[in-house]
């Protein structure tokens, strides 16, 4: 019997969408015929608690109460020279923070490796080109966007979302024949959902009224509870779930609120049943975080983007406006205007879904495991 092959997931968890690109990758090799052997690990998991904390804790506190201050750093980080000194200083430092990781890989003996997150990935670069790592290693980007610290010399391939990233990839000198559109991978269960009937009665919903899906991201982000009071406020019949992730305070928050509109507002925590929210819902106002984004597309569920973060979400935002899915919501007004027109303008919102479902990738993930699958045989 054929010993089935060893696949290694890194993501890190800073925000949640480089381990849901994983747990994707993980859910699909799950559906294979061919035997196959997937593990998932957090890199995360295998630091010190300071480097931990810088890269997880800090990270949110920043993007969320100093956004600007995140755009600066995200730009500068990506105009650097990769061979300068703070470059150089930053590499040494996670060298030192990541020996039990490396360790890990080691004793596992992967047959390839797929990295959802550019700190392992930087890692695994250097240790193939000194020859520790002999195994394939693949980089799945996880926004629309390509920011440098992705890239890196003795890489396999890459898995870019769109064209436009494999065009930028290739500008910055990766192999034309190693990089793969296959898009971010999202889980297999957004392939296939009930109606939107059977998903509405799931939530006690009625799916004869609009339903609009307020996201805050895994973690929360945002003055949900607020918004959410603003939206309700609006005069329309529309009925509204908020996920407030992991944030209790916003959720104990939330379904308070609850308590004065019954039949129009469902709150809910962290849920690993998002597919079955967005199958019943008709727009989605959510931070355009790769992930997220990938996921409405997915299900062709049209978006107003919100507070992106500086950076990468600013920039997955430009695309999904350039491509007619989204629209952008700068302030609270703004955000009662787009609904307004969307309630009003039924055939645009109609439109915006149509061209999410031409645009979205639900087989992504079965595409990146199939071409990493190929290179072992």
């Amino acid at each position: 019997m054929v010993a089935p092959k060893r696949i290694l997931l890194l993501s890190v968890s800073a925000g949640s969408g480089h381990l849901r690109a994983a747990e994707a990758l993980r859910a699909q090799a799950a559906l294979e015929e061919v035997p196959v052997s997937v593990r998932h690990l957090d890199a995360m998991q295998f630091v010190s608690t300071a480097f931990r904390k810088v890269y997880t804790d800090f990270y949110i506190k920043l993007v969320d109460r100093h956004p600007a201050l995140w755009g600066y750093l995200y730009q500068l980080t990506n105009d650097a020279q990769p061979d300068g000194s703070l470059q150089k200083i930053r590499r040494a430092i996670e060298r030192m923070s990541t020996h039990s990781l490396r360790r890990e890989i080691a004793a596992w003996q992967p047959d390839a490796i797929v990295c959802t997150h550019f700190l392992p990935a930087e890692l695994l670069a250097r240790l193939r080109r000194n020859g520790s790592v002999t195994c394939p290693v693949w980089i799945q980007v996880t926004d629309f966007d390509l920011h440098r610290m992705w890239v890196h010399e003795h890489i396999t391939g890459y898995f870019a979302a769109t064209d436009e990233v494999a065009f930028r990839m290739a500008a910055l000198g990766i192999a034309p024949a190693s990089i793969h559109v296959t898009g971010i991978p999202v889980m297999p269960a957004f392939r296939s959902t009930g109606t939107r009937a059977e998903c509405a009665a799931h939530f006690g919903l009625d799916p004869q009224r609009r339903i609009i899906l307020l996201m805050g991201g895994g973690a929360g982000l945002g003055k949900l509870d607020a918004v959410a009071l603003r939206l309700l406020a609006l005069p329309y019949d529309f009925q509204l779930i908020v996920m407030a992730g992991k944030n209790l305070p916003a959720l104990q928050a939330l379904q308070a609120l609850a308590i004065h509109y019954p039949q129009r507002l469902l709150a809910l925590g962290y849920t690993d049943n998002v597919e079955l929210l967005m199958a019943c819902a008709d727009l989605a106002i959510t931070k355009p975080g790769g992930l997220t984004t990938s996921e409405c597309l997915a299900m062709g569920l049209p978006m107003i983007v919100n507070a992106p973060i500086p950076g990468q979400e600013e920039r997955n935002a430009d695309f999904l406006l350039e491509q007619g899915v989204a629209l952008k919501a700068i302030d609270a007004v703004t955000l009662d205007y787009r609904i307004d027109y969307l309630m009003t303008h039924p055939d645009k919102l109609a439109d915006m879904a149509a061209k999410a479902r031409a645009l979205g990738r639900p087989d992504a993930a079965r595409a990146v495991l199939h071409t990493v699958l190929e290179q072992v045989q």
